[in-house]
């Protein structure tokens, strides 16, 4: 009863925190959708209906740009310039994967210690574990992307900074979910460790290969696969990748550009999610 119970005050909060969000943006006049939104809206879905990828075999070879008195400026071949930007495309997606990769993978090996020094049923002295904790939280609740900004600040623009964001992020998010996994391994097999002479900290390193390495690696590959979606968001603030080709498409006007940039992100992300899910299938049926 005391959960059911529990439920509904938070549905009920819930609801309050909708209607007093919905009211605060009606009275601050901030619920508009300008001043020609549908028309807007069939413009930019007609320009984005058409990727500028297809430019790439299908464009002007003899593209004229003019300008306000109809004097040719320069002309273009468009489906050379598209060669070379899906060229260019080809780069970002492969900077985009190796700093989800390098900062997904330095996370995972630093959170580790703080992971075990967190997990409540190892006995770890409340000194040690309270901090351990405490700076999980700090790194979780602190988005990459701020992260980002900061060592742009510090270190400079560049894929250094995006791997160190990744990094600092996930640290906080891989050191729960290590310590949630070792607080669900069997209690047996702690029992039968304690009873054997054991201490907790022996009972989890013997456990461990037969059922936490597993589970990190699940958590790896989950945590590598969004990693993999942030690191495009911060691209925009200048660590290179697919977000910064998105910045000046945006920036430019240049929805063409940006439909092929879209579908770019969907298929690194949805083949990356297939391959992900297969990888963590598998290493679930082998520890059943």
């Amino acid at each position: 009863m005391a959960g059911r119970a529990r439920l509904w005050w938070f549905g009920l909060l819930y609801g309050v925190l909708i209607v007093a969000s919905v009211v605060s943006f009606v009275q601050a006049g901030d619920i508009q959708f300008g001043r020609k939104p549908l028309e807007n809206l069939r413009k930019t879905a007609s320009e984005l209906s058409r990727p500028s990828l297809l430019d790439a075999w299908f464009g002007n070879p003899h593209l004229e740009f003019r300008n306000d008195a109809g004097v040719v400026l320069r002309v273009e071949d468009q489906r050379a310039s598209e060669r070379r930007y899906l060229t260019g495309l080809a780069v970002a997606i492969w900077t985009t994967l190796k700093v989800a990769t390098l900062g997904s993978l330095l996370a995972a090996v630093a959170a580790l210690p703080f992971g075990l020094a967190a997990a409540r049923n190892l006995g770890v002295p409340v000194w040690l574990a309270s901090p351990a904790r405490g700076l999980l939280d700090i790194a979780r609740a602190i988005h990459a992307l701020v992260f980002g900004l900061l060592l742009v600040g510090i270190i400079g623009l560049g894929p250094m900074a995006g791997i160190l964001a990744i990094a600092f992020h996930s640290f906080g998010t891989y050191g729960k979910l290590y310590a949630e996994a070792i607080e669900n391994i069997d209690e047996r097999l702690i029992a039968s460790g304690l009873v054997l002479g054991m201490t907790p900290w022996q009972t989890v390193r013997y456990a461990l290969p037969r059922t936490l390495l597993p589970q990190a690696l699940s958590i790896h590959l989950y945590i590598w696969e969004f990693n993999v979606r942030d690191s495009t968001v911060l691209g925009l603030i200048g660590v290179g990748g697919l977000g910064l080709l998105v910045s000046e498409a945006v920036s430019l006007f240049q929805w063409g550009r940006l439909a092929t940039l879209l579908i770019a992100i969907v298929l690194l992300v949805t083949v990356f999610d297939r391959i992900s899910r297969r990888v963590r299938t598998t290493l679930a049926a082998r520890t059943q």
